[in-house]
């Protein structure tokens, strides 16, 4: 077993995100987890998860707070407390707390990278 203290848990930078604070909990600094990572990001009042994809299945639980999560088709989606969403690899996305508090964000992604659609 691995235990890792919420009051240990590494910082890392997540790139395109601003006003975010990213915690590993699980996964590549934080343990020998294989098929998955687990991060806690901290979204500040305005904080943004800018229009992104990743090559990676992610779940997002929102832990505390309240985010808002707007898809590749455009529709915005209010996630609130223990409200979850899963994020399919190269689904574009973007998350933003719109709200006046601070908001806590659970990820749980697959290791497993999924090569690109041929589209030609």
């Amino acid at each position: 077993m691995k235990l890792v203290r919420a009051a240990d848990a590494q910082a890392y930078v997540a790139a395109g995100h601003a006003g975010v604070s990213a915690f590993r909990l699980q996964g590549p600094e934080a343990s020998q987890a294989g098929d998955f990572w687990i991060g806690l990001s901290v979204y500040e009042a305005g904080g943004i998860a800018e229009r992104g994809m990743g090559d990676t299945v992610k779940a997002y639980v929102v832990l505390e707070g309240e985010l808002t999560v707007t898809g590749g088709d455009g529709m915005k989606h209010i996630l609130r407390r223990h409200d979850s969403c899963l994020i399919e690899p190269f689904e574009m996305r973007e998350v933003v707390n719109a709200s006046g508090a601070p908001a806590i964000l659970l990820v749980i992604a697959s290791r497993h990278r999924r090569p690109a659609a041929d589209t030609g």
